[in-house]
């Protein structure tokens, strides 16, 4: 059986080249999952799709740097969240340096959600959140980044990524027990 990774590759090769007509290939191949990327970031359709324009600009100037260590798509999506942080910050995002005497326990807590409520009312929640709560939440639990990824893709510390991770799934948490509370009392007027 052949890889995606296997299939793109000429078409990576030609791009690396400049062929017009395979960089349109590699969009339409990504386009759509960086889109979705980009929007969960920027929480704008508009903006999504100038984030993800961008992206792509910047992959082509850059692609002869790809090295196939990782999956283009995942080499493009790196690229995809740094835009997407980038034009947060441009915006005046501000993410609070934390003290590190602040981080506490609540990290070796058992994190468990009821499964009564679906992925896409946690996402929901999770895009309801302050942005400095959602974009660490959203990078470590979405996109599988670790604190030391984090901060460096927001410019701040580790102890800041964990901080904002543990007062965000504390947020998270509240939201996900309304919505479960909310969801038993209309089952239980349901039934009246």
């Amino acid at each position: 059986m052949t890889s995606t990774k296997q299939l793109h590759q000429p078409i990576i090769n030609k791009c690396k080249n400049n062929c017009a007509k395979s960089q349109m290939q590699l969009y339409n191949l990504y386009c759509n999952a960086m889109f979705m990327v980009a929007n969960r970031y920027v929480k704008d359709r508009f903006l999504a799709e100038d984030v993800m324009q961008d992206a792509f600009i910047k992959a082509f100037k850059n692609i002869k740097n790809y090295k196939n260590e990782v999956a283009f798509g995942a080499w493009l999506k790196r690229i995809v969240i740094n835009q997407s942080i980038d034009l947060l910050k441009k915006n005046k995002l501000e993410l609070i340096a934390i003290n590190n005497d602040v981080i506490t326990k609540l990290e070796e807590e058992d994190w468990q959600v009821e499964n009564t409520i679906s992925v896409d009312e946690i996402v929901a929640n999770i895009n309801s959140l302050k942005e400095k709560y959602r974009l660490v939440l959203t990078l470590y639990l979405l996109e599988g980044y670790d604190h030391q990824e984090i901060s460096e893709i927001l410019n701040i510390t580790e102890n800041t990524s964990r901080t904002q991770l543990l007062r965000g799934k504390k947020v998270l948490k509240e939201k996900l027990k309304n919505t479960m509370y909310a969801a038993r009392y209309k089952r239980f007027c349901k039934e009246i």
